[in-house]
């Protein structure tokens, strides 16, 4: 297009400097779960996932980094690869979820180290 260009009469530098006063901001509705729920976040004008605007959020300050899960250990267990003999195994699975624990403290008890207490009781 070789014609001279046409004002548009954008007014977006007055809207940017208008600064809104108390009885403007009275009046923005209150956003509602369903609001937040429609929102499309965005950053520099492009939609991003949930993910990458709470990535930038926090690395901008603007948001706390919450820890998922659990919390992490004094002292964690480390992985290892053991070879037990089948029966052995068995006995430990055949009592239900903590077995790996209970090898844990069977091993402690021969090593004649001292035993750890669990931080939580089991539910009844």
């Amino acid at each position: 297009m070789t014609g001279k260009r046409r004002a548009i009469g954008s007014a977006l530098a007055k809207a940017d400097a208008h600064v809104i006063t108390a009885e403007e901001y009275e009046e923005i509705p209150e956003w509602t779960d369903d609001d937040f729920a429609r929102a499309t976040p965005m950053i520099g004008g492009r939609p991003v996932s949930e993910d990458e605007w709470r990535k930038a959020a926090i690395k901008a300050g603007h948001l706390d980094a919450v820890r998922v899960g659990r919390p992490k250990s004094e002292r964690p267990k480390q992985p290892v690869n053991l070879r037990l003999d089948a029966d052995v195994l068995a006995h430990f699975r055949a009592t239900g979820p903590g077995w790996q624990s209970r090898i844990n403290a069977a091993l402690r008890k021969a090593a004649r180290l001292p035993v750890e207490r669990a931080a939580r009781k089991r539910a009844s």
